[in-house]
């Protein structure tokens, strides 16, 4: 598929300004030069037109905020000047596979002040002596040639590095909003004092509920145990009413019956006494 084609089909509806990642691999250039992409990609900052016979880079727009560009297994030799004009701010270039051959050509990349990371590999200037060191000596900004630093530590995947990026830029904004789950924890803490609160007021009505069972129960004990005094207040005073009673009734007999039956003995004495037979 032709290069202009295959950036109409990566479109998807979008205008060229809206687009940020642009993959153009495996399509073909047109005489080896870049076609069908211009200025209006202004916001673009991936760009990968990997093996796509580029023999040029002097169709390449401007692109201010570019930071990656993929030009892998293509047949570019030399004008790399071209990236430093248009493409001022990039981090990563991969030229790997070209037909980059001495330490002139790259020379050019020396005006590309944010260049971090450069892949040169399977290139034939790869095959010069003392290579690493002398492009680490020409391109003092960089970190990272064919994926490893001076000294052959590996260079994380480019999308660590935007993970690592995005979690800085996550990290800055919860320092910002403050620790994490601070929010959280003061919800918490007011939905649990909240609970307390709910916990407080049932154990209270509880507790006042229960009394009030107390209260009411010796209520009914005093009631009880007033009635049950009343019926032993009613039974002395019946048995004090008995006993004034039966005390009436013995002195009765004592000082009236009894002076009565002893007045009638004496009499019946004394009239047998006068009767004939007892003469």
């Amino acid at each position: 598929m032709e290069m202009k084609k295959r950036i109409n089909l990566e479109l998807r509806n979008q205008a060229p300004e809206e687009v940020t990642e642009l993959v153009l691999d495996n399509c073909k250039s047109s005489n080896g030069e870049i076609e069908g992409l211009n200025d209006s990609f202004k916001e673009l900052e991936f760009l990968s037109m990997a093996n796509v016979q580029l023999t040029s880079l002097a169709k390449l727009p401007t692109l201010s905020k570019l930071r990656k560009l993929e030009l892998s297994d293509n047949i570019i030799s030399g004008g790399l000047e071209v990236l430093a004009e248009r493409c001022p701010n990039l981090t990563y270039l991969n030229l790997s596979g070209n037909k980059i051959k001495d330490l002139g050509t790259v020379e050019a990349l020396q005006n590309l002040k944010n260049l971090k990371s450069l892949d040169l590999f399977n290139c034939e200037i790869t095959n010069l002596e003392d290579y690493r060191d002398s492009i680490f000596d020409l391109l003092q900004q960089i970190t990272y040639l064919d994926g490893f630093d001076q000294e052959d530590n590996e260079a994380p995947d480019s999308e660590d590095d935007d993970d690592e990026g995005d979690e800085d830029d996550n990290d800055e904004d919860e320092d910002e909003a403050g620790p994490p789950g601070e929010y959280e924890e003061e919800d918490d803490e007011d939905d649990g004092g909240s609970d307390l609160g709910e916990g407080e007021e049932e154990e209270e009505v509880g507790l006042s509920y229960l009394m009030k069972e107390e209260i009411q129960d010796e209520d009914d004990d005093d009631d009880y145990v007033e009635e049950g005094g009343d019926e032993e207040e009613e039974g002395r005073n019946t048995s004090c009413s008995r006993g004034r009673g039966d005390g009436w009734t013995l002195l009765y007999t004592l000082y009236v019956v009894h002076p009565l039956k002893c007045l009638h003995w004496q009499s019946l004495r004394s009239n047998s006494s006068c009767s004939p037979l007892s003469r």
